[in-house]
C-alpha cells in the first residue's frame, strides 16, 4: 500500500474526500457501494462515502469551526444563514435533519422551520 498513499492523484483528491468525511481505500478493497476513481484508464483509489447522517454532523462541525464559536452562540441572522447553507446542501432531506440542526443551533424545530419558510417567502 506504499504506492497507493504516494500517488499524486490520491494526494490531489484527499482534501475533497476528507471534507466529505469519506475514506480512501486501495481500489482492490472497494465494496459495492464505494466509488472507484480511475486516472488514465487505471483504477487508483476507492472512496467510501459516509452515511448521510454522519455528513450532516461533519458539515455542522465545519460551520462551527468556520464561525469560531459554538453555533448556538450565534445571533439570529447568523443562524438563519447557517440554515440557508444547510438547506442548499440537502441537510433537511436527512432523517432527523431538522432536529439535528435545531439542537446544534440551540433553537427549537419550529424555529428552524420558520427560518426555512422565511427563506422561501423572500
Amino acid at each position: 500500500m506504499t504506492g497507493f498513499a504516494d500517488d499524486p492523484f490520491v494526494a490531489a483528491v484527499k482534501p475533497l474526500v476528507d471534507a466529505m468525511g469519506g475514506e480512501m481505500l486501495p481500489p482492490e478493497r472497494a465494496g459495492a457501494d464505494d466509488v472507484v476513481l480511475a486516472w488514465e484508464g487505471t483504477d487508483v483509489v476507492a472512496v467510501r462515502l459516509p452515511q448521510l447522517a454522519d455528513s450532516l454532523d461533519r458539515i455542522l462541525a465545519a460551520l462551527e469551526r468556520r464561525s469560531g464559536r459554538p453555533l448556538a452562540e450565534l445571533d439570529r441572522k447568523a443562524k438563519q444563514e447557517i440554515v440557508r447553507i444547510l438547506e442548499a446542501r440537502g441537510a433537511f432531506s436527512v432523517r432527523h435533519g431538522v432536529e439535528t440542526v435545531a439542537s446544534a443551533l440551540g433553537v427549537s424545530r419550529f424555529t428552524v422551520y420558520n427560518y426555512l419558510n422565511r427563506e422561501k417567502d423572500a
